[in-house]
């Protein structure tokens, strides 16, 4: 059961230029043949540093797209070049171990920072020392809220989760609401929640310090709703902090192998259950393994469906 609440954290009377100042950040951005959305979002990244001290690490997973282009535009950026696509959460780890500041952002390279980000997440960070990692509010392009705080995964998650067909139909729907904690969110105030998207998050370094860094069996997806779960169990907080706000342009380097991708999605949802669940029976093993099977091959064929009718006649035949 989550504690997915709206609790009153101290008010935030703005540090003094010098505390904020030496809060360091590590902002990571793992990239793979994105590199168009990448030199947007490190854009918006300088355009709201401000002065504000920071490192920046690019780790690229075996793009085509042209990644040592970033160099020639912000040379002081380090990339760590992988000859392979070894996976998000590999990749995330390989910078983490180089990393030594204070705060570790995450930040996928298909998003770009609103004014006021990193001031307004550093300054609430620095006043609420058990916070483990805070995630921000994270919009739409069309300025619509995606639901990137939420409980951890039932197997009800598969038919009420944030992407899921009944969730689109009946997005006020209770089991929804209970899952997709951005539905009972104010937009004003801080939230505890269970997990919040990897697609960006702010999270302290004596945190992972003491949790450890992503776990690599997670070759992409579900690894943050992992790591969010073993630092609650470490005793952090993880919140939502919807006054700071990034645009994510949702599924940029998926797109790139939709039906690999696809299969990642329920291959990790699998392995997060196995793991939090090693007790559980075989046969309810069994069961779970093959209903994320019919779940894949539905939404595969849903998906090849969909793009058949937006190519023309001749094509498709």
């Amino acid at each position: 059961m989550n504690d997915a609440t709206n609790h009153r954290y101290p008010e935030q009377s703005l540090k003094s230029e010098e505390r904020l100042h030496t809060a360091m950040m590590d902002i990571v951005i793992v990239n793979f043949n994105s590199t168009d959305c990448l030199l947007t979002c490190l854009e918006s990244v300088y355009d709201d540093l401000r002065g504000m001290p920071a490192t920046l690490w690019v780790v690229d997973n075996g793009s085509s797209d042209g990644i040592g282009r970033i160099i020639g535009r912000f040379p002081e950026i380090h990339l760590i070049s992988n000859q392979q696509n070894l996976g998000f959460g590999a990749a995330v780890n390989q910078a983490l171990k180089k990393t030594a500041s204070a705060y570790i952002v995450l930040l996928n390279p298909d998003s770009y920072v609103l004014k006021g980000f990193f001031y307004t997440m550093i300054t609430f960070m620095e006043e609420n020392p058990r916070i483990g990692i805070a995630g921000p509010g994270i919009r739409n392009p069309d300025g619509s809220i995606q639901g990137s705080a939420r409980s951890f995964p039932t197997p009800l998650t598969s038919l009420f989760g944030r992407q899921s067909l009944l969730s689109r139909l009946f997005p006020e729907n209770p089991l929804t609401r209970a899952n997709v904690l951005t539905a009972v969110s104010d937009g004003r105030h801080p939230m505890d929640v269970d997990w919040v998207s990897g697609a960006c998050m702010v999270v302290r370094r004596k945190a992972v310090e003491t949790v450890g860094c992503f776990d690599e069996r997670f070759f992409m997806y579900w690894e943050d709703a992992d790591w969010c779960r073993r630092m609650r169990h470490g005793g952090w907080k993880i919140v939502y902090f919807p006054l700071a706000e990034v645009i994510h342009h949702v599924g940029v380097s998926s797109s790139k192998r939709a039906i690999g991708s696809l299969f990642e999605f329920h291959k990790s949802a699998y392995r997060l259950y196995e793991k939090y669940a090693p007790s559980a029976p075989w046969p309810l093993k069994i069961l779970i393994l093959a209903g994320l099977l019919a779940r894949f091959c539905l939404v595969a064929l849903i998906s090849n469906l969909k793009h058949l009718k937006l190519k023309p006649a001749r094509e498709t035949g």
